[in-house]
């Protein structure tokens, strides 16, 4: 049996499928310490929420309704209506009904965006898709039906106190050339907890509409809802942003549910692909977040109790941290945002992947730094040097996980000695 070239492609084995098969066997494996996949936390308030929520739409018949109808193919239209509303009210963006659309989760939207903008065109030339700030999100690396889709650009690092770091921009050697179909960056960004700054991000719509190329801003988890952001930080948008956002850091993951806020034109191509590819997107998700909306609680919620959460809990983990890891050992970007920490084993003797395969042989799933770099032209051993780590388990879990961690680094350490 042979596949098509897009058969070949797409079931080849990637670092989004190795990360979701981890996921898998460790939520089936006792005693598994899942570090490394990016779902949300069971926040126990937001739990009891949703269970209330749904009882009593059930009541109502208001699942069943969503249960049992298609929606149109940019979503549930009374949905972008309200949600329109709310982000003109909230933010005071000139939006409305005609600039949203749904989409089965937030992967389903970077595969359609990255698609209509990069890749092949009619006239022969090829355009790409340019992330201005590496390490970007793994599942983008392997969304393009074009071979070499993606360029990124290396950071600048600034060391900070109490060792920790932060990337930045680096405008200099940003290159935006004849080839470049979209700018891609994600706020608060998966896998660092980075936040670009106000200015970066106004620098970088700046050069997007000089160059007359959208800027795409994946707010998974940021402004405003679900607010998972500790930094100070102003939500953009214009006819030139395409915005994606997502109900799963909400806690709804399984909703299955992307929002994306853009010019119309892109809204209409969006609704044509969805009807092509999966006739209307799922109605659950956005049946909860109408009735979320229309009780006031989207944005309080967000405000009063997962951002609270996520906040207590980066800081009871790098307390742990530090208990097992000093600084020489480990530096840790600055927690600002989403649901994870990156940490930096600077000189490490060996590779993060190596380090990886031990912390698995373990019962320990972290996410090595190698795949959070797509489109990097060249080698830098910083993409070895670097892991992803969820910080959404509770305490004690974390600290099994982070003692292994600190033992596997000193056995690498003592490996040199040797």
């Amino acid at each position: 049996m042979s596949f098509s070239l897009f058969g070949d492609k797409f079931t080849r084995h990637t670092g989004i499928a190795r990360l979701m098969e981890d996921m898998g066997e460790g939520l089936r494996t006792p005693g598994a310490v899942m570090l490394g996949g990016g779902n949300p936390a069971q926040i126990p308030a937001m739990n009891d929420y949703f269970h209330q929520l749904l009882t009593q739409m059930q009541q109502e018949g208001k699942l069943t309704d969503a249960l049992c109808n298609y929606d149109g193919p940019r979503g549930k239209a009374v949905l972008l209506e309200a949600l329109a509303a709310l982000l003109q009210k909230e933010l005071g963006w000139q939006i409305s009904a005609k600039n949203i659309a749904l989409t089965n989760g937030s992967q389903s939207a970077f595969f359609y965006l990255f698609n209509l903008y990069a890749g092949r065109r009619a006239d022969g030339t090829k355009k790409r898709v340019l992330f201005p700030l590496a390490p970007e999100y793994l599942g983008y690396a392997d969304a393009g039906l074009d071979e070499d889709l993606f360029v990124s650009t290396r950071p600048n690092i600034e060391l900070l106190p109490e060792g920790q770091f932060k990337y930045h921009v680096d405008f200099d050697h940003l290159q935006i050339t004849d080839d470049t179909g979209l700018i891609c960056v994600s706020r608060p960004t998966n896998p660092t907890g980075n936040v670009i700054t106000d200015e970066e991000l106004l620098h970088l719509d700046m050069l997007a509409q000089q160059h007359d190329i959208p800027l795409l801003i994946d707010n998974a988890y940021g402004l405003p809802f679900p607010g998972i952001i500790f930094s100070e930080a102003r939500p953009l948008w214009n006819p030139n942003i395409i915005l994606c956002m997502s109900l799963s850091k909400l806690g709804l993951p399984g909703a299955r549910c992307g929002i994306i806020l853009a010019d119309e034109k892109v809204i209409d191509a969006i609704s044509n692909m969805n009807g092509i590819i999966s006739l209307a997107p799922g109605s659950i998700g956005p049946a909860i977040a109408l009735e979320m909306i229309a009780r006031g609680d989207l944005l309080r919620l967000s405000e009063t109790v997962i951002k609270p959460f996520y906040q207590q809990r980066v800081q009871e983990t790098i307390a742990i941290l530090r208990r097992y890891l000093p600084e020489e050992r480990c530096l840790i970007h600055k927690p600002e945002g989403a649901i994870f920490l990156w940490l930096w084993f600077k000189d490490l003797p060996i590779t993060t992947e190596l380090l990886y395969q031990r912390l698995k042989q373990r019962g320990v799933l972290m996410v090595p730094g190698h795949f959070f770099f797509p489109g990097l032209a060249q080698s830098w051993p910083h993409t070895h040097q670097c892991m992803r780590m969820n910080y959404v388990p509770d305490s004690a879990t974390i600290e099994k996980g982070v003692q292994i961690l600190a033992e596997e680094i000193e056995r690498a350490w003592g490996e040199v000695a040797r």
